[in-house]
C-alpha cells in the first residue's frame, strides 16, 4: 500500500521561506512522478508544482509560483521536497503531495495516490 506523508508546513510571515518535504513508502518511488496541489479555504484544488520520474529531469510549475517555488526529489530517501521561497498570503492553503505514473501532456500527470496535506498559513 502507496502511503505519502507531507510535512514542514506552518505559520510564517510574507517573505519567508519554507520547505514541504513529502515521504513515500509502500511503491517503486523512483518510477513516480511527483506532484504539489494545494487548495485554500473557500477554493478548488490548485496545481503548484510536478517533477518527472527517475532523475526528475522535467519540472514544471504554476505561473503563481515560477521563480519562487523548486520542487525537487532524492530518490534514495525517498522523499520529495517543495522549496518555497519569497511567500505570499496568497500562497496560504493546504498542500498536498501526489504520486502517479502516467503522463497526460507537457509536465502534467494523473496521480494516483494522495497524501493528506500540510497547512501552510503566510502572515502579511
Amino acid at each position: 500500500q502507496v502511503q505519502l506523508v507531507e510535512s514542514g508546513g506552518g505559520l510564517v510571515q510574507a517573505g519567508d521561506s519554507l520547505t514541504l518535504s513529502c515521504l513515500v513508502s509502500g511503491g517503486p518511488f523512483s518510477s513516480y512522478a511527483i506532484g504539489w496541489h494545494r487548495q485554500a479555504p473557500g477554493k478548488e484544488r490548485e496545481f503548484v508544482a510536478a517533477i518527472s520520474w527517475s532523475d526528475g529531469s522535467s519540472t514544471n510549475y504554476a505561473d503563481s509560483v515560477k521563480g519562487r517555488f523548486t520542487i525537487s526529489r532524492d530518490n534514495a530517501k525517498k522523499t520529495n521536497y517543495l522549496q518555497m521561497n519569497s511567500l505570499k498570503p496568497e500562497d496560504t492553503a493546504v498542500y498536498y503531495c501526489a504520486v502517479g505514473h502516467r503522463q497526460i501532456g507537457p509536465g502534467l500527470y494523473e496521480y494516483d495516490y494522495w497524501g493528506q496535506g500540510t497547512q501552510v498559513t503566510v502572515s502579511s
